[in-house]
Parts: structure tokens; sequence; C-alpha cells
């Protein structure tokens, strides 16, 4: 008799982003007339730069031609895109990655939550709190975690680092050692971003507890600040602690063509093991790689014409973060992030819970965003706005917050 995965049934309700589409489609349907402003899934709106549509239509045209044409890509993906990885990316920092340590995929989701597969499920996981849910969520449904606690609105067997205004929304080192740590910066959802001196603490921290860092860089094309790091490697001995995730979505637009890459350095070994090679495993196993047409517009990113134009679109949803930030300031909410990243985390007013503020600012507003509870229990009393709207859109959502 067949059976299912019981870590399944541990999870809470569904995927908090399906939550949210299910109530605004419901509240459209029952509202047809209403204009509807989406701020809350970090999907972009700007349309695909031209150097990299360039780069599409001519991998689609080699496509066409028996001489040209191609099949399968290599494991770790094509040498043309991981060779200027490696080099914009990483070398032109300082940071000595190399070219067969990166491995290309479909996007920095599918990484985050398939890297768990290569570690043994008797690890113990720490994750800020509030947190990406893609993290828990994976290591949930491997079995890594014990039962959901429903007072709490934790997993048992999870150690949560709380990220509050009090810390500035930075974790701290936590007293139970992990295993795992999971860190994302610039922060989804706060927009905090972490120092080079305070990351250098985590690195140090990870290697005299022969822990292992899993940092989700997704968002650090969109850093201004200077001594804030692009990159873990950018710290000394962080090749011997940690994965590194970065992803095509944000900076470049990718979210429909997706577009992502793990960093796995050769010096990383856990129980003597080096896990460059269970990665390489499993990624050969169970991908077949990203399409090539989609690797060669990966590679117009990084062209003189490409970088530019890539750069200005950060700029326009930069510029949409500080129109939402300043507006939400001149309103009278207390907000932050939206300075080295496209989120903007507000304090929901009179102490109401994120979701009561989600229904109210639909349902007035018509202004859709992300509740802080989804992220975790420290995300209570908080909401995240997103950068990704048109201007236009922007400028209108921040209106109808003046009037709520």
């Amino acid at each position: 008799m067949a059976t299912i995965n019981r870590n399944y049934l541990k999870l809470p309700g569904s995927y908090l982003f399906s939550t949210i589409g299910r109530k605004v489609k419901e509240y459209g349907e029952q509202n047809p007339e209403a204009d509807i402003i989406r701020l809350g899934i970090g999907d972009v709106t700007r349309p695909l730069a031209p150097s990299i549509i360039q780069a599409l239509h001519s991998a689609v045209e080699e496509m066409s031609k028996e001489e040209s044409f191609k099949g399968y890509a290599p494991d770790l993906g094509y040498e043309f895109l991981r060779d200027v990885i490696a080099k914009k990316d990483y070398q032109e920092r300082g940071c000595q990655i190399q070219a067969d340590e990166i491995f290309v995929s479909d996007g920095a989701k599918s990484d985050c939550g398939n890297i768990q597969e290569i570690f043994g499920v008797e690890n113990k996981i720490a994750v800020c709190d509030p947190v990406y849910p893609v993290y828990v969520d994976s290591n949930v449904m491997a079995g890594r975690t014990g039962e959901y606690d429903v007072a709490s609105q934790r997993f048992y067997g999870v150690i949560y680092m709380p990220c509050t205004e009090e810390n500035g929304f930075m974790p701290e080192l936590p007293k139970e050692v992990p295993d795992l740590i999971y860190l994302c910066f610039p922060n989804n959802p706060t927009g905090a971003v972490m120092k080079k001196a305070d990351l250098q603490r985590w690195v140090d921290y990870a290697r005299e507890h022969k822990a292992v860092i899993l940092y989700d860089s997704a968002y650090e094309a969109y850093i201004s600040e200077e001594d804030v790091p692009h990159s873990i490697y950018e710290c000394e001995g962080a090749r011997e602690c940690a994965i590194e995730f970065r992803s095509f979505s944000k900076t470049a637009g990718f979210t429909g063509l997706r577009l992502g890459y793990t960093v796995v350095p050769k010096d990383l070994l856990v129980e003597g093991v080096a896990l460059h090679s269970l990665w390489a495993r499993r990624h050969g196993t169970k991908f077949n790689g990203a399409p090539y047409i989609v690797q060669k517009a990966g590679e117009a990113v990084y062209s003189l014409a490409g970088r530019k134009e890539v750069e200005e679109q950060i700029a326009y949803y930069m510029g949409n973060a500080k129109i939402i930030l300043e507006g939400l300031q001149a309103a009278g909410f207390e907000a932050s992030g939206g300075k080295n990243a496209p989120y903007i985390w507000l304090k929901t007013p009179n102490c109401m819970t994120s979701w009561e503020f989600f229904d109210m600012l639909l349902e007035k507003a018509n202004v859709v965003g992300t509740p802080g509870s989804g992220f975790g229990p420290h995300g209570e009393h908080y909401f995240r706005l997103t950068a990704f709207g048109s201007r236009e859109n922007t400028i209108r959502a921040m209106e109808r917050f003046k009037s709520l």
C-alpha cells in the first residue's frame, strides 16, 4: 500500500503567497469595479532590457539551425556563463571563486529549497524570524523539524533568531549551536543589511562550531551603501563554511525566464566530505540544466550595455522604494528598509495584526501587501511592501495610504 510523506502534514495551511493570491482573487470577484494595486509578491514589472532581448532572439535563431542547435546543457551550466559570473560577481570583488564552483540553475528559490537534501535529517537549522518561508518549509518537508506549535507559531526543533526593531532587524549569534544557518542579506522581508564586520562574526562562528551558512544574496544588486558585502566570500574563511545563492530574477527581471546559480566552494567539507561533490551529484541526477537560450540571456546581463540597462532598472525600482518609504513616513507610519533592498517593512497602526491590516488595506485602499506574520511570529504587527510595481501605481498607492 502506498503511503505519503507525512512531514507535509506538519505544514500549516497553504504557502503564504498562495493564500494572498486566493484572498485577492475572491475580493476581486466580489468587487469587480475595484482598481487593485499589487505591492505584495516580489514580482518585477519592467520589461526585459534590450540587450537581453537581443540575446534571446539570437539564441532562438541558433536553435533553428542544425550547426548551432543545442540540446541538454552541461550539468553545472555553460562555461560562457559560469566564466563571466566568476569574473564579474566574484573575482573582481576580490573573492576567489572559480567557474567550476558555480552551479547554474532555474532560480535561487529552487536551490534554497533543494540544498537541504545533501545534509542529514539530524541537522538542526537556524533561521531569522521573520524569514523567507521556503527555508523552513523545505526542511519541514524533509523531516528535519518537529511538529508545528500553533500557540508559538513555530516548529519544534528549529532555532529561531528574532530580528526586531530593538536589534535593528539583525539576528544575534544563537546560544544553542545550529548545524545549518540560513542568512539572507539584503534581507527579505525587512530590507535590512549586514555590515562586513558583522557578517565576519557569523563566518567565524560557523567555522568555530563546524556549522554551514546557507547565504541567500538574491538582492545584492540593490546594495548602495559602502561596507555592505555583496557576497559572503568577501569575508575571510567563508570558503570553508558557506554556500551562496544568487538570482537573476530581481537583478535582471528574469522572474518569467528562471535563472539563478549556487556557489559551493571546493574547500567546504563536512565530515571530511566535499559538499561540492555531493551537490554536483544531486544537481546532475535531478536537474537537466537551465535552457540554452536563457543562459545566453544571462550572459548578456554582464555585457557593458546589459549592465548599464540592468542598473537603470534597479534604479527605477529603488526610486519606487524611496517613494514608498517617504510616503509611508509622511502618512504617519513607522517604516524601514527600502535603501539597500526593494522591500519596505512597516509597522501596522494601532497594534493591528498583520492580516487585519491586510484586509483593511485591501478593502479601504485596494492595495495589496504581504502580512508580516506570514514570515514568522516576529513578523506580527508588521507588513511588507515591494518596490516592483510601476511608478504610476507606486505613487497612486501612497496617495491611498495617506487617505487611510
